[in-house]
């Protein structure tokens, strides 16, 4: 299949922006980045994720758009096309390592997800709620995940929801669903927003996120922010590459890579403005609020007590559907367009391959969680045992070959003419970038990973 196929190419800017931002924007924005920040000290958080974001994570962002665009591929081909060595292209075959392995354990999260949407949907989740809501919840939450059909039967719906979206190509799947649920995702955050003024304790919990107390502020702190913006904004895993290699020739890379990391960051910011004024007005600020804990117990406790306990339930878990949804069709166009560009077979063949093994992979992941929780590799669960590897070890692994490669070894003007659109764009910012994408960034998140293990 030739690159010159139109559908390999976002039709608009629109679409392209779209598109690339659901890329970004998932759990990391709408469960984990509110759990970080309540453990880091909020506003002082606040302040120092976004500095992440602007100062680091939009130059590694452009230097895989600079990669993927330039090389017109997937992320081996488009490392091989530019001349990079075997031992440089392997880091370009890990990328995609690391989004299959996120592939098979998300597939299980966004299931769980939409159970609860449905659960919502009829009633059952506040069915049979007791005085103590909050174990009420969690032992629902534990008998759901550690259920044996129900979470597989929910993972195989969404890989099969998948597989049509990827069989329709860039333009009539990706494009046009991002074009779709992108803005029915900030439209419901704009809902959350306003619902959460009304909360009895809303100032108390704008005043944690957003006033900074600078006196827990630890070197930890610095490193939960690094990671959080990297892993919020899809780095590493050849999303981004693949994603711009199908940017039009004309497409302004810095406005672009701007525009998605403001757009993702907002999203992350408007969910802090939701969450802890939620959790300061109904008294559940002194409960840990990680991760899943957030999304299937602390936020029913927030809806159950609520107005119109079904509504904003559904709402809510429809949000983390969309979300969810267009991070896993972007994760897995990166394994698809590498074995259409690898092995020159048609998009349909490539979408099989991908997808098909996940009928197996992902309910093992699934199944680990409860009939074979026992099965571990390294004391760790199949499902805790993939995130680990992927999120931990393979993504900074990544961002760090990409950013030597970009910054020491690519063709010399290869940055500067992807920023600058060969010339036909002025830019002042090739040298600051590469000087972040040599030194800076390496460095840094060298800092993460090490720390991720001590």
């Amino acid at each position: 299949m030739k690159k010159s196929n139109k559908n390999l190419t976002f039709s608009s800017k629109i679409g392209l922006i779209a598109a690339t931002v659901g890329s970004a924007v998932g759990l990391g924005n709408i469960w984990r980045f509110p759990a970080v920040a309540q453990a880091n000290g909020g506003g002082a958080f606040l302040i120092i994720y976004i500095g992440c974001v602007i100062l680091l994570g939009i130059p590694v962002m452009l230097a895989e758009f600079s990669i993927g665009r330039a090389g017109k591929s997937d992320a081996i081909g488009s490392m091989k096309s530019l001349g990079a060595g075997k031992g440089w292209r392997s880091f370009g075959g890990l990328s995609i390592m690391a989004a299959y392995l996120i592939l098979s354990f998300y597939m299980v999260v966004v299931g769980w997800t939409v159970e609860y949407l449905w659960e919502s949907i009829t009633g059952e989740l506040y069915a049979n709620v007791g005085p103590d809501m909050k174990s009420t919840f969690a032992d629902h939450m534990k008998e759901y995940i550690s259920d044996t059909w129900t979470p597989m039967v929910a993972t195989v719906i969404m890989i099969v929801i998948n597989i049509g979206v990827l069989l329709g190509g860039v333009q009539k799947g990706i494009e046009r669903l991002s074009n779709w649920l992108m803005p029915v995702l900030f439209v419901l955050l704009v809902v959350f927003c306003i619902r959460a003024l009304s909360f009895e304790k809303a100032l108390e919990g704008y005043t944690f996120f957003l006033r900074p107390d600078w006196s827990v502020v630890t070197s930890g702190t610095f490193i939960s922010a690094l990671g959080q913006a990297f892993f919020s904004l899809s780095l590493g895993m050849g999303v981004l590459v693949t994603y711009s290699s199908y940017f039009p020739g004309d497409t302004n890379l810095t406005k672009t890579a701007v525009t998605v990391s403001l757009l993702d960051l907002l999203v992350a910011v408007m969910m802090g403005l939701i969450i802890f004024p939620a959790v300061m007005s109904f008294g559940l600020n002194g409960e840990g609020i990680e991760g899943a804990t957030l999304v299937f117990v602390t936020l029913p406790e927030v809806f159950m007590q609520m107005h119109g306990t079904q509504i904003w339930s559904i709402l809510f878990f429809l949000l983390l559907a969309v979300a969810a949804l267009t991070s896993t069709i972007s994760v897995a166009e990166v394994a698809v367009a590498c074995i259409r560009d690898r092995f020159k077979v048609s998009r349909l063949k490539a979408v099989l391959i991908v997808m098909l093994p996940l009928f197996v992979i992902s309910p093992i992941c699934s199944l680990s969680q409860g009939a074979l929780s026992r099965v571990t590799i390294f004391g760790l669960s199949i499902f805790t045992f993939l995130d680990t590897l992927a999120t931990n070890v393979l993504l900074p692994v990544v961002s760090i070959g990409l950013c030597i490669w970009l910054g020491w070894f690519a063709p010399k003007g290869l940055l500067s003419d992807q920023l600058s659109n060969a010339g036909s764009l002025k830019t002042r910012l090739a040298l600051p970038i590469r000087f972040i994408i040599r030194w800076i960034a390496p460095l840094l998140i060298l800092t993460v990973f090490i720390c991720g293990f001590l």
